[in-house]
């Protein structure tokens, strides 16, 4: 593996501080939180964008599809490239490319003009798991790489819960297309900011190894072999699908199943996304004082697996309809740091950004399939159905988790 001049000329290291480990983790979440904010800026225009292009929801859909299908393949190998050539680079031109898909998808003028600014949006996101989790672990200490975590997760909801209150506002007030002019100002904002601080994000010296082989004298691709890697795969894979039903359709179905004004449902996914958030917060202090993270998912997920489906039963009023949606939220949110403890305690050293790449895959992955399982629900008129089955998806990947888990384990106590 060759040896960036990057890496060559780094300053002598020194031992994280707090202060330094809250500059990594701020600077990462801001980052995250522009890529997640970048997943919805479609989605948070179907309402313009269907009579516009005179497009149905299954075509609105298979935008989010191509979106992630581009994202999910870009990210596992992102991920080589990481490990390869440093983070900090990959996540800079990924930021690039965001800003530059939202100027061309305000131009579109047909379907596939549209769809092209999908695939480039996709790319941009494509490298910011692989290239958060490696710095987050370079960079920030081991005793607080859990509550590092947790504020990459927070801002990641925070990101999803802004884009559908700014893109609407601003499509509102003047139209769609300004709105995707004004999120391109976004990430050339978060990228300056990353060039001022680019120190504090600076990659690891990368170790010269031998061709075919990572820095650890490990195989390239010995880590796919491992059965623990491909389970986080299919975790996320589950959970995204029922993730792709919440984000393009949950506003959609909640007018239709509860009659509420498309404001309040709006409202009702903004609520999922903040007491995410919150959750999230809470579950940094969870996985930091757990050493079985795989628990902590399969309870959180197990609640809000049930939610989901009480809320598809419309038992109670409009308004109940938004602190349910808060209320799986702030379950689902819990069980983040967990999950990416889990898959860091999966993951074998060396070959952080490979891992994270090809795990975080399946997330893209089920991001692309669920907006078109969900979009065919809903074009056939099943806003309850869209409910149920994000809580079979969400208690699916209980089994996962679990599986996890158990494989991790033993993989220590074999080497132990």
């Amino acid at each position: 593996m060759i040896t960036t001049n990057s890496a060559k000329h780094l300053p002598p290291q020194s031992p994280p501080t707090l202060r330094s480990d809250a500059r990594v983790i701020a600077l990462v979440g801001l980052a995250h939180g522009i890529s997640h904010f970048y997943h919805l800026i479609l989605a948070a225009l179907f309402v313009w964008l269907k009579p516009a292009f005179d497009l149905s929801y299954a075509e609105l859909g298979l935008l989010m599809t191509v979106f992630f299908i581009i994202s999910g393949v870009g990210q596992a190998l992102a991920g080589f490239v990481v490990d390869r050539f440093g983070a900090r680079a990959v996540l800079f031109s990924g930021i690039f490319l965001l800003g530059v898909s939202a100027l061309a998808l305000s131009t579109a003028h047909s379907y596939a003009a549209l769809m092209l600014g999908a695939m480039l949006a996709g790319m941009g996101n494509s490298v910011f798991h692989p290239a958060d989790y490696t710095i987050l672990n370079q960079r920030v200490s081991a005793a607080r790489v859990a509550y590092g975590f947790s504020v990459h997760g927070i801002s990641g909801n925070i990101g999803w819960a802004l884009a559908p209150l700014f893109m609407t506002y601003v499509a509102t007030q003047y139209d769609w297309r300004v709105a995707l002019q004004c999120s391109a100002v976004l990430p050339f904002g978060v990228l300056l900011i990353l060039f001022l601080n680019r120190h504090a994000i600076r990659p690891e010296p990368v170790k010269q190894a031998a061709p075919g082989q990572a820095a650890g004298g490990e195989g390239t691709l010995d880590f796919l072999r491992l059965p623990a890697v491909w389970m986080c795969f299919a975790f996320f894979f589950i959970t995204a699908i029922a993730l792709g039903g919440i984000q393009s359709f949950a506003s959609v179905a909640l007018v239709k199943l509860y009659g509420m004004s498309l404001a309040l449902a709006t409202s009702a996914y903004t609520a999922y996304m903040l007491a995410s958030a919150v959750g999230m917060l809470a579950g940094g202090v969870v996985g930091a004082r757990s050493k079985q993270p795989d628990r902590n998912v399969a309870i959180a997920f197990s609640a809000a697996a049930l939610l989901a489906v009480l809320l598809a039963m419309a038992v109670v009023p409009a308004w109940g309809a938004v602190v349910l949606m808060g209320a799986i939220g702030l379950t689902s949110g819990v069980a983040g740091p967990s999950r990416d403890l889990m898959i860091r305690a999966a993951a074998p050293k060396n070959a952080t950004g490979r891992v994270y790449g090809v795990v975080y895959s399946g997330l893209d992955s089920g991001l692309a399939v669920g907006p078109l399982f969900f979009g065919a629900l809903m074009d056939g008129d099943h806003p309850a159905l869209l409910f149920v089955f994000i809580g079979v998806f969400q208690a699916l990947a209980i089994a996962t988790a679990v599986g996890v888990g158990g494989k991790t384990r033993a993989a220590a106590l074999q080497k132990a």
